[in-house]
């Protein structure tokens, strides 16, 4: 079995930074591309950040320049810094990955969530 664990959402006011982590564990062979999607009140879940297994990254337009994601493969770990965060950053933040378990099949797993709100 494979978990995504996930840490350090909170509260956080507008220009402030948080940063995320998102730790796979379990029966995993390879862990594949990683991303950070996020859902607000009333919304559709949003793609919010991508890496590749190589490091190659991808951002929606509304965080570039302001998020940056990373990962660290010998930890099977993924980051996401969030800075200069904005009132319309709030939101759950759920980390994804395609992950190669160790019978040989690839399947993508998400995490549990977590609540970041950007408020004075």
């Amino acid at each position: 079995q494979v978990q995504l664990v996930e840490s350090g959402g909170g509260l956080v006011q507008p220009g402030g930074s948080l940063r995320l982590s998102c730790a796979a564990s379990g029966s995993l062979f390879r862990v594949n591309d990683m991303a950070w999607y996020r859902q607000a009140p009333g919304k559709q879940r949003e793609l919010v950040a991508a890496i590749s297994t190589g490091g190659t990254t991808t951002y929606t337009d509304s965080v570039k320049g302001r998020f940056t994601i990373s990962r660290d493969n010998a930890k099977n770990t993924q980051y996401l810094q969030m800075n200069s965060l904005k009132f319309e950053d709030t939101a759950v933040y759920y980390c994804n990955a395609n992950i190669l378990t160790i019978s040989f099949r690839a399947f993508d797993y998400w995490g549990q969530g977590t609540q970041v709100t950007v408020s004075s």
